[in-house]
């Protein structure tokens, strides 16, 4: 049996050098690496590998846009993600154009070989800190059921960001309303984005608007 074939796509070089020689170590060929996405997409079409382990946040093209570029171009080709993120709307977006896999650099070499074993048999590699989340947002999908409400997500303090933030306000403004640091107000935010799905504060605050989590302010 012919040895998986196996392109590296992330912009640290040392932690490229590291997983190549892990991978070398159990007789796997690394046929090429990537310093951001464009350099993968191109190295992808080139090389036609069996395996991209696709880092998200890159120079140039993120790791997301370069996976449905080469999945396009190839769909034989596996790409699993190897990233840092456990953002939920990361995870769903990997899925969504078309990656075989999720894992987070956390985890340690064994789990790791296990989920490379069992992709070359079919299953899906997906960090089992993760596994839940698809799980529970697939099976919602199939009984057609809504998201879940921000307040049964949130915590008080996120709610109360929220609806600061659906009134127009800065990050910097919030922060002063509601005396905590801004860096503490820039992790709330973060952590609303991923449980209600938005892509940025503009759709969290029109959801939260539209589905009754907050009140517009009357005017004077």
């Amino acid at each position: 049996m012919q040895p998986m074939r196996v392109l590296l796509a992330d912009d640290h070089g040392l932690f490229r050098d590291g997983v190549a020689s892990l991978l070398q170590a159990w007789n796997v060929e690394v046929v090429g690496q990537a310093g951001d996405g464009l350099e993968a997409v191109e190295q992808a079409l080139l090389l036609r590998p069996d395996l991209v382990l696709m880092d998200i946040k890159m120079p140039r093209l993120g790791g997301l846009e370069a996976t449905r570029r080469i999945k396009a171009a190839l769909p034989a080709t596996k790409i699993v993600m190897l990233t840092v993120s456990d953002d939920e709307r990361d995870l769903f977006e990997a899925v969504k154009v078309g990656a075989e896999g999720y894992l987070l650099k956390n985890m340690g070499g064994a789990e790791f070989g296990e989920m490379l074993a069992g992709l070359a048999h079919g299953v899906p590699a997906v960090s089992r800190s993760l596994a839940g989340k698809l799980l529970r947002e697939f099976a919602r999908q199939v009984r057609g059921e809504p998201a879940p409400k921000a307040p049964d997500d949130l915590t008080e303090r996120e709610k109360e960001v929220l609806q600061r933030v659906a009134r127009g306000a800065t990050n910097k403004q919030v922060a002063q309303q509601l005396g905590i640091a801004e860096s503490t107000v820039n992790y709330h935010v973060k952590n609303i984005l991923g449980r209600l799905h938005a892509r940025n504060r503009a759709e969290a605050a029109v959801r939260a608007l539209r589905e009754g989590f907050v009140e517009p302010e009357s005017s004077p």
